[in-house]
């Protein structure tokens, strides 16, 4: 035989050398949910070894994990008073807003603090825009989710992350932004977010979850693939500067797909049940949690994802599985 594909595989080295896919801690993001109050360190049940943080527990837990490497982190804000029409998410005194001020006063430019928009948690109804006769209303929610970036942008964060899927709200937020003399502030735009039975645990651990009623009329319906590239580029056509696919085990052909459209960075998102589901199985040893947490991020990488927004962040350098 002339080829002999196993010539590559004889031992590690050859193995690592011609590796085709790399995976690197500088494309990790690590999730937190912060929660007002003073010396809460609260367990989330459906997600074994995730907290929920007071600002002040919080900055204890970045400092350990900056020296793991754990540098680029991810904010939710959770138990804000909720409204009809979710003032409270951009209010100067949030738990956000104290968590960016607190954080960057402790660690400034070695840490970079991305921040969720959205407004679900945030709505008496739970819903991610304001409800109008029952139902989202895409349009009056703009003003609102564009004020709530630039007050985080304001408290000093270095990246918004808008998760809403309102249409246009890349543009809004762009313009409000860029108004504010926040032309450096990037925003990375949850743009292929569907409505997914994978984001459970993060509902629990978020408080987020809908009164009544489901987000298919704005999230995508997981059917659809096509719909992911004309979401993608109108969120670059309004100024994303990153777009995310999410979730992301279960959709590792959108990831290809948009990588395949776009110049931007793409980022997606390793949701809270995808890390449970590994974690509960590691747990009742039916399954080796370093192997298939690893598989998973390669797959990722593979996929096109240049970055990787996982719980499973710092058991990885932790644990130093890289």
């Amino acid at each position: 035989m002339i080829h002999r594909p196993r010539r590559l595989r004889k031992n590690p080295i050859i193995r690592e050398l011609i590796a085709e896919t790399r995976l690197s801690k500088d494309m990790f993001i690590y999730p937190y949910f912060v929660v007002k109050g003073k010396g809460i360190i609260q367990p989330i049940d459906a997600m074994p070894g995730i907290s929920r943080f007071s600002v002040d527990e919080l900055v204890k837990d970045v400092e350990r994990g900056l020296k793991l490497g754990v540098n680029k982190i991810l904010l939710f804000g959770v138990g804000e008073d909720k409204f009809e029409d979710a003032h409270s998410s951009y209010d100067k005194n949030s738990v956000i807003s104290d968590a960016i001020i607190q954080l960057k006063k402790n660690f400034g430019d070695s840490l970079y603090i991305c921040t969720d928009v959205c407004l679900c948690a945030y709505t008496t109804h739970g819903h991610c825009g304001i409800l109008h006769d029952d139902y989202v209303d895409n349009d009056s929610s703009l003003e609102i989710l564009a004020k709530m970036a630039l007050s985080h942008a304001r408290a000093g964060a270095d990246m918004v992350a808008p998760s809403d899927m309102m249409d246009g709200r890349i543009a809004a937020m762009r313009k409000m932004l860029d108004e504010n003399n926040f032309v450096n502030t990037p925003i990375m735009s949850y743009a292929t977010k569907y409505a997914s039975a994978y984001y459970g645990p993060f509902r629990e651990a978020a408080d987020s979850a809908p009164g009544k009623g489901d987000r298919k009329s704005y999230q995508m319906d997981f059917r659809n693939l096509n719909e992911s590239l004309r979401e993608a580029k109108l969120d670059e056509a309004e100024g994303a500067d990153i777009v995310m696919v999410k979730p992301a085990l279960a959709y590792l052909d959108v990831i290809r797909a948009v990588r395949e459209n776009t110049h931007l960075p793409v980022a997606c998102y390793n949701v809270s049940a995808e890390y449970t589901m590994v974690k509960v199985a590691a747990q009742a040893n039916f399954i080796d949690e370093q192997k298939i947490v690893m598989e998973n991020m390669y797959a990722f990488t593979r996929a096109g994802a240049n970055i990787i927004i996982s719980y499973h962040v710092r058991d990885i350098l932790k644990n130093n599985w890289l």
